[in-house]
């Protein structure tokens, strides 16, 4: 059996966000109720009249009708529905990779891909996203290099975790143009599409720009609903096929409930007011954040562009892991460290839930960091 390495953000987060008073580990919104998202009309006898048997598999064809219309020229056959963004990772790369196949893999992210990688293929080869000014930028030329003739995948994250950034049109050509030379796929992991900071204009997808694209997505992050457990891959059906026949090995279907009520959450109506709400949320909290982090000189911090994630660089004597940790000790306070995202000296700050609970942890780290500065 092949070796696979403990995934370090998902153990931590596990380990601790339940036993801290202040969890700012998570990068979505406050979640929605089955009332915010039905609501106060909703029929809420008809929905515990529902029964508990199989859904379809794939999800139901409403399901995936309604996530299709989110990406043009898409159709119900170019969508399967799973248990998470995670799940359409995971059986996606199981689909794609072979034994001898290479994955190029961008940092920092969202290190799923890392950890599967050479599970499934034979190893990983990653490029950067750079800090450039006031944008976290896509190194071309570690593209360039980490892309070869047995590149079967170059995965990303767009919008990106941990930083907010977004590729620029130019960027996500590069990414297309070095897949095309290797006839390699890009899966895009675009489960922060729709939280955008300073405009409605929903991130552009990489679908339907290249013949070999698979989209993963969900609606635990923009969509505020993390405990549906519901994701989705977009892909061309031959692809869909390949994920769905492995999706009967892991979690077989989707939650039946979860599949109702992603039938109407991603209505193209009912989806814009969602997200209308993520946006008021990110857009009502940052400016506190920022406040306080201009209060600590020892951060470099660029605002994000999509996301209830904010990640900034720290110039203290100590490693990212270890400060984390001591923080929470001394705390009660869960923050997630640049290490566990491929960076090394940084923080990433989740703002989606109540600010005012939120400044009030942040205000306990001062005495911390103070005395991280001073050498104690």
């Amino acid at each position: 059996m092949a070796h696979i390495d403990p995934f370090a953000m998902e153990r931590y987060q596990s380990l601790y966000w339940h036993l801290v008073e202040y969890d700012l580990s998570e990068s979505g919104v406050l979640p929605m109720t089955i009332r915010d998202l039905l609501g106060p009309l909703a029929d809420a006898e008809a929905f515990v009249q529902s029964p508990l048997g199989y859904p379809l598999s794939e999800g139901s064809h409403e399901t995936r009708s309604s996530i299709a219309q989110w990406y043009a020229d898409a159709t119900p056959e170019n969508v399967t529905v799973v248990n998470g963004g995670s799940e359409a990772n995971l059986l996606t790369m199981w689909s794609l990779l072979e034994p001898g196949d290479r994955l190029a893999f961008m940092l920092p992210n969202y290190l799923q891909g890392r950890g599967l990688g050479p599970v499934f293929g034979k190893a990983v080869d990653t490029f950067k996203l750079k800090l450039r000014g006031e944008r976290w930028a896509l190194d071309l030329e570690d593209l360039d290099r980490a892309v070869g003739p047995k590149t079967k995948i170059v995965m990303i994250c767009n919008p990106n975790n941990p930083t907010g950034g977004v590729l620029t049109e130019g960027e996500m050509e590069a990414v297309i143009a070095v897949a095309a030379r290797a006839g390699a796929w890009i899966v895009a992991d675009e489960i922060y599409r729709g939280a955008e900071v300073d405009t409605d204009a929903t991130t552009p997808t990489f679908w339907s720009r290249y013949d070999k694209v698979v989209v993963t997505s969900g609606l635990s992050k923009a969509f505020g609903m993390p405990g549906l457990r519901i994701g989705w891959a977009v892909a061309p059906v031959e692809i869909i096929e390949r994920i769905w026949e492995r999706h009967d090995y892991t979690t077989l279907t989707p939650n039946v409930l979860s599949d109702r009520l992603a039938a109407f959450a991603m209505h193209p109506d009912v989806r814009e007011g969602i997200l209308e709400r993520t946006r008021s949320i990110i857009r009502a909290n940052l400016p506190h954040l920022e406040e306080w982090l201009t209060r600590h000189p020892s951060f470099t911090y660029v605002r994000p562009v999509s996301g209830a994630i904010a990640y900034a660089k720290y110039d203290l004597p100590i490693g990212s892991t270890a400060l984390v940790d001591r923080i929470r000790r001394e705390q009660s306070l869960l923050l997630v460290p640049g290490d566990m995202f491929g960076l090394k000296k940084g923080l990433r700050f989740g703002f989606g839930y109540d600010i005012e609970h939120t400044m009030k942890g942040l205000a306990r780290i001062d005495d911390t960091l103070a005395a991280v500065a001073a050498g104690s």
